[in-house]
């Protein structure tokens, strides 16, 4: 996500600014920018690319000054170019802004300030702020009521720092994305984690949502919506940048899968129409006209995750296979001109999916990636891209970055049925329908789920069993890898008919089943339960609230919001993530750095 920075002090910041952007790197980012503001106007210095390009960049330039804004941009509204990075500027260059989040109501702003005469420069919803903050000036506002006036129009999540030329002062506000206030001295900093200013200060201001600050050389005043001071405690941070980073939280994990919401929300925004059709800017209607056949290439959780779009495809009556891509790039499967071949990879950087793409493109394959990184090798090495903008993802087990793919990919299948077949599948607007609600469905999971007090009667097991059909197979997976994973214990997912095909040899009252139902084919999976159960195995059944015949069919049960059976994975996963986590935790596993894994595999 978006990266945020400031500082103010009673000598130039430049040089601190830039060393808050390279604390927050780790966020990722695809382009940087700062403004700084020192009597003489509002200047500004950003470019697409890295911290360092964009230093480069300056070197010659004054940037000199006593306040000072950086930026590091994840794209969402627009590609990663100089026009679209932070900070943004109003039409008279007094006002420049830095955002985190995403405007909901900006297209609708926008459109009302470019018929009063504003001109746009950047494809962004940031760039509507700084111009509503012109219009307040215009209007004869001070600085601080202006910024008042405009972040009171603006609808979704943010967290912005503002200066205006010819007022001496940073202001910022946040609401629903994270900002941080740092106290040294005559310095006042501002940061989307504490990490960026963690150095030089470790007594922090935590703000909340709707506090508004204004800071000074040596002092800072937060206050409300309507202008009343608020006192916030000063708390002095005890342990290192690192464990800054998380939040509160303590692993990066728990964090990770308590973002998936915010993830979600990013995955879908813009991307679905009010009448429930599919709108991805990179792919118009049409643009999968020719396709007749798909090959999904994915190494782990990304595998996982193209098997759910295989399924999804097959059961729409489109050739779909997904491969594991060390085998693929070894052992290649057959292409023509009308096979489309999906990379899907989080960091874009997987050894073995590059060679596997590498391998397609080699052969004339048609090659799309599916990535959560811009920038990346398989993104620039692929015909086209499509971003997940899950954000990034510290943690070795990936856990939102499932969740986004897996709902990337169903808005890909969707596409590709309508383009291949001329119209929208069957299930197209339900399913879309169900995916506005997925964010605060999974939100209701996280909160209100009984994994922690599962995992303390299931830990230490012989082994642990997962097993679903359809889409819930691939989940099964997943769950079966993120157990593994974290808690070094053996863990096995398969399709729920195959465990009479040998692996119930190994079913003992000391192994939990972990049953995942989608709401398809539940009867068929009930029958496997009452196989297990019947050798004395536990059996823990994962189901929509609504399933009584699951529930009362199961020895532990999981319920996840009733919603289409297509997306009933996802909801399911992230009951799976937190057994996972609960027990490696009571383990006391190393449970962000499991042994021998690697965020990203990099090698063959």
């Amino acid at each position: 996500m978006c990266g945020i920075t400031a500082c103010v002090a009673d000598g130039d910041v430049v040089d601190t600014v830039l060393t808050g952007l390279k604390n927050l790197e780790y966020r990722g980012y695809d382009s940087a920018g700062v403004a700084t503001l020192n009597g003489e106007g509002v200047r500004v210095h950003k470019r697409e690319g890295g911290i360092d390009e964009m230093v480069a960049d300056a070197d010659g330039l004054d940037l000199g000054g006593q306040f000072g804004l950086g930026h590091t941009r994840w794209s969402t509204h627009g590609a990663p170019t100089d026009e679209n990075a932070h900070p943004h500027t109003d039409c008279t260059g007094t006002v420049a802004v830095v955002h985190n989040g995403i405007i909901e109501n900006y297209a609708d702003l926008r459109a009302e300030l470019s018929a009063a005469g504003h001109l746009f420069t950047s494809e962004t919803d940031t760039e509507v702020v700084p111009h509503l903050i012109e219009d307040g000036l215009a209007a004869g506002l001070d600085a601080e009521a202006a910024f008042r006036r405009a972040i009171d129009r603006l609808e979704g999540s943010y967290a912005i720092a503002v200066v205006v030329d010819g007022t001496d002062a940073v202001f910022a506000t946040r609401r629903g994305s994270p900002l941080v206030l740092g106290v040294d001295g005559d310095r006042r900093f501002l940061a989307s984690d504490v990490p960026s200013f963690l150095e030089f200060t470790s007594r922090v201001v935590y703000l909340e949502d709707g506090d508004v600050v204004r800071l000074t050389p040596g002092d800072h005043e937060i206050t409300d919506a309507d202008g009343d001071p608020i006192s916030r405690q000063i708390d002095t941070v005890e342990w290192g940048s690192e464990d800054a980073e998380r939040d509160g939280f303590d692993h990066y994990m728990l964090k990770e899968i308590h973002e998936q919401p915010a993830a979600l929300e990013r995955a879908i925004n813009g991307r679905i129409t009010d009448d429930n059709r599919v709108h991805l800017e990179e792919f118009p209607p049409g643009s999968f006209a020719d396709v007749g056949e798909v090959h999904f290439l994915s190494c782990g959780t990304s595998n996982h995750a193209s098997v759910y779009a295989q399924q999804m495809l097959r059961d729409r009556g489109v050739p779909a296979y997904a491969f594991t891509a060390g085998e693929y790039a070894t052992t290649p499967a057959p292409v023509s001109d009308d096979t489309l071949v999906v990379a899907v990879t989080q960091s874009g950087e997987t050894a073995d999916t590059l060679a596997s793409l590498r391998s397609a493109n080699e052969r004339g394959a048609r090659t799309l990636a599916v990535t959560n990184v811009v920038g990346s090798t398989a993104a620039r090495e692929a015909d086209d891209a499509l971003f997940i903008r899950a954000g990034p993802e510290i943690g070795v087990a990936a856990t939102k970055t499932f969740s986004s793919q897996v709902v990337v990919l169903a808005l890909l299948v969707e596409r590709i049925v309508e383009d291949v077949t001329g119209e929208p599948s069957a299930e197209a607007e339900a399913l879309l329908s169900a995916m506005r609600e997925l964010p605060s469905q999974v939100d209701s999971v996280v909160r209100e789920s009984t994994a922690a007090s599962l995992a303390n009667r299931y830990a230490e097991r012989a082994g642990t069993f997962f097993i679903g059909r359809g889409v819930a197979y691939p989940v099964a997976c997943e769950g079966a890898l993120k157990f593994k994973e974290i808690s070094y214990e053996h863990a096995e997912g398969f399709a729920a008919g195959e465990l009479k095909h040998g692996p119930l040899a190994l079913v003992t009252p000391d192994t939990p089943v972990i049953g995942v139902f989608s709401g398809k084919h539940d009867t068929k999976t009930l029958n496997n339960v009452e196989e297990v159960r019947s050798r004395g195995a536990p059996v823990i059944g994962v189901a929509a609230e609504t399933s009584d015949h699951v529930a009362g069919a199961v020895d532990e049960f999981l319920p996840v919001p009733e919603t289409h059976p297509d997306l009933s994975g996802v909801l399911a996963n992230v009951q799976l993530q937190l057994v996972s986590y609960h027990v490696a935790d009571l383990l006391d596993r190393s449970i962000d750095k499991p042994r021998n894994l690697a965020k990203s595999v990099t090698v063959e």
